[in-house]
């Protein structure tokens, strides 16, 4: 599981996480919603290490994130992270840009790396595009590539944010439809996302993010039909 205890995280003097407390179950599916510059996407980068932390702690399988003794590198073949923007290698086929990461830092063979992404890339319907180049893809497909890119490394934890936010409106349901499959097979997933339809409908929990405060979780049904705290109930308003 992942324990995020008491986590604070500033940048220089703006605070932007502020004593975030979070259980994430394996195979839950924990989406994060709130406004631009709550903090959401913070969170993701401090729980896969790529941001240090002020305070508190976070924990996955037991290993603690942000402790010196910690192999990160390690660490992180556990926890995938999926951006916003799809960070392909434009001069690398969809098939290479997927077996980098399974080769270089599992120091897989090249056959077997292959077939893996051959598995992966099948996974999230782009088993015919293998030797297309990144720029022949539309952006619904490069997310999809970059899904199946962290998929490779057989994490048990993929953090997803706001993967849908630089594509056009048509593109966005692939994109979803592929989230709602890995949750269907038990992935483990914590999702920041704008898209409320997908919040309510595949999460196990929903949280919602203020100003670096966490300032309410439940389940889709209690937090879209009877949030508790005002502020939640005036975000939900403004997006519904």
């Amino acid at each position: 599981m992942i324990e995020i205890e008491n986590v604070h995280k500033s940048f220089g003097a703006l605070q932007v996480l502020k004593g975030i407390n979070l259980t994430v179950d394996k195979g839950e599916v924990v989406s994060v919603i709130g406004g631009s510059g709550s903090g959401k996407s913070t969170l993701l980068t401090c729980i896969n290490g790529l941001e240090p932390i002020q305070q508190g702690r976070i924990l996955v399988d037991g290993t603690e994130v942000h402790a010196k003794s910690t192999d990160l590198n390690k660490l992180r073949r556990k926890i995938g992270i999926v951006f916003q923007q799809f960070n392909a290698f434009p001069h690398l086929t969809v098939m290479e840009n997927v077996t980098l990461a399974p080769r270089k830092v599992k120091g897989m063979s090249k056959r077997d790396a292959e077939e893996i992404a051959v598995k992966q890339l099948s996974h999230v319907g782009l088993g015919d595009k293998l030797k297309v180049y990144p720029s022949r893809l539309s952006g619904g497909q490069q997310q999809r590539m970059a899904i199946a890119r962290a998929l490779a490394m057989s994490p048990d934890y993929i953090l997803f944010d706001e993967v849908t936010s630089a594509l056009d409106p048509q593109l966005v349901g692939e994109v979803l439809d592929t989230l709602k499959l890995l949750a269907d097979d038990g992935m483990t997933m914590i999702c920041v996302t704008h898209e409320m339809h997908f919040a309510r409908e595949v999460s196990d929990r929903v949280a919602f993010f203020n100003k670096g405060v966490m300032e309410e979780i439940g389940s889709p049904k209690q937090i879209f039909e009877s949030p508790q705290n005002e502020e939640t109930q005036k975000f939900l308003s403004n997006v519904r």
